[in-house]
């Protein structure tokens, strides 16, 4: 199934199409179908809605983290009964793949959906769409940075959509909002892993928990699950950044959104 298949199809019905395929778990026609939805809005000058936007999120998500999960596995170098030329080929073969994914979602965001943004501060729900592509740039950014490590522009790149969206979550969300806990999540993950940052890492996260431990009581039924959550998650890289810390010879396996 290939984006240029739906150019005739309705925006409610890429919706529709966009639901059965998460259902099916079919995410790389998924990917194709909401790509084709975000052109659409896009030309017509129109926002995604919520569904849309995590719907969209879900898709990439789902497609580069299978890709992503191959590529550490080909890193690994525990295939020692297999020619090394065709591990390092096959892998250099998946590198491309997760390339190609990446910049499709970056394009969409920053030549698409994050135009319709000029910084100006409005408040509600727009500014929490903003933190969120402002957050899925960083994170593909991020993505491409884990691999593509003599390439020091995907690093710079991450880390400043990082900042932006964090400028903008502490001035607008609260800190118990699950975007802004999931940026921060993220954000000190960057840290850690891609900018080698490690005392930055564990000021952030914990920056982040402790604010969010303070206005718990203020969390509503709707955002409480998904909140503790990510909380939860903050506390565990703490834990583990902490512990890798006291003993270096340790690979941590971090909690990323």
């Amino acid at each position: 199934m290939d984006v240029s298949e739906f150019g005739d199809v309705s925006k409610a019905d890429l919706l529709c199409l966009a639901r059965v395929a998460e259902a099916t778990e079919r995410y790389p026609d998924m990917c194709n179908i909401m790509k084709a939805l975000v052109n659409q809005k896009c030309e017509a000058k129109m926002p995604l809605e919520v569904e849309e936007r995590n719907l969209l999120s879900v898709a990439y998500k789902n497609v580069v983290g299978s890709k992503r999960s191959s590529w550490r596995t080909l890193a690994s170098g525990n295939f020692t009964d297999v020619d090394p030329t065709i591990v390092k080929n096959y892998k250099a073969k998946v590198e491309e793949e997760l390339k190609k994914i990446c910049a499709e979602v970056l394009s969409l965001l920053e030549d698409g959906l994050l135009k319709e943004f000029s910084g100006d501060s409005t408040g509600g729900q727009k500014n929490e769409t903003e933190v969120f592509y402002l957050k899925m740039c960083g994170d593909y950014y991020r993505y491409l940075a884990e691999f593509l490590v003599n390439e020091p522009s995907y690093k710079k790149s991450c880390e400043e959509f990082y900042i932006k969206a964090m400028i903008v979550a502490k001035k607008d969300l609260p800190e118990t909002h699950p975007t802004r806990l999931g940026l921060a999540l993220n954000f000190s993950v960057c840290y850690y892993e891609i900018l080698k940052k490690p005392e930055k890492a564990c000021e952030l996260a914990k920056e982040a928990f402790d604010a969010a431990i303070e206005k718990l009581d203020t969390l509503n039924d709707a955002s409480y699950k998904d909140s503790t959550l990510i909380m939860q998650l903050l506390r565990d890289n703490l834990t583990l950044w902490t512990s890798d810390a006291e003993n270096q010879d340790a690979e941590p396996e971090t909690a990323q959104q």
